[in-house]
């Protein structure tokens, strides 16, 4: 589970792709996926707009709703799992989304590799893998690393949008945070434009409580 010595923040998915995500990718996925190379937003979407980068979108219904909501930027979607990336181009093409791009990947990667430095306008995290166990903890995503590529490749004023609704992940999320120091952090402002499908429903459904965490760069 490990690259090189790095420790995934994600379960690998292996199996085989449905004939409807293949088509679906087939037909859609030249419309939104990112070229290879560094990212050039000029070139690959077309504009120069705010870019907005969401890690771990799933089946897409936060990063769709941004999209919708926020016409004038352009949305990245990244994911590692294919048939929910087919299933977000599929619901982009019903919806007419054109601000919608996606990367099937890992994220640090794409983060250490491709994205330039002060050219997010916004990283969001909406309730990533929370590897409770303890001997999996060091698999979350946020860690003194990948706050440091976040906070390299976030433009001056950018922001981390963080949402989960494992009450240990927030407190592991506030401590990284805090000891990162470059960011601003406030708490409990639940973004209106963010629908409550998927993982927050579950969540809300068990009674668990949604932290939202606003980590604004210094």
């Amino acid at each position: 589970m490990e690259d090189n010595g790095r420790v995934r923040s994600y379960n690998a998915r292996r199996g085989r792709l449905s004939a409807l995500t293949v088509e679906r990718l087939e037909t859609l996925g030249a419309r939104h996926e990112i070229p290879d190379g560094p990212l050039d937003p000029r070139e690959a979407f077309g504009r120069s707009a705010p870019v907005v980068l969401e890690i771990g979108c799933g089946h897409g219904a936060a990063a769709l709703a941004y999209a919708v909501a926020h016409p004038g930027h352009d949305l990245l979607a990244v994911d590692v799992f294919t048939p929910a990336l087919a299933r977000m181009l599929a619901e982009a093409d019903r919806l007419g989304v054109g601000n919608l791009w996606m990367h099937r990947g890992d994220a640090v990667l794409l983060l250490e590799d491709r994205i330039a430095p002060q050219s997010l306008a916004a990283v969001h995290l909406f309730f990533p893998d929370p590897w409770p166990k303890a001997r999996h903890a060091k698999r979350r995503f946020l860690s003194a690393h990948t706050l440091d590529l976040v906070a390299s490749r976030l433009e001056p004023g950018g922001h981390l949008l963080v949402a989960t609704d494992h009450d240990a992940y927030a407190a592991h999320a506030r401590t990284e945070l805090a000891a990162d120091g470059r960011f601003v952090v406030t708490e409990g402002e639940r973004p209106d434009w963010r629908p409550t499908d998927g993982f927050e429903a579950k969540g809300l459904a068990a009674g668990r409580r949604v932290t939202e965490l606003r980590a604004e760069l210094r």
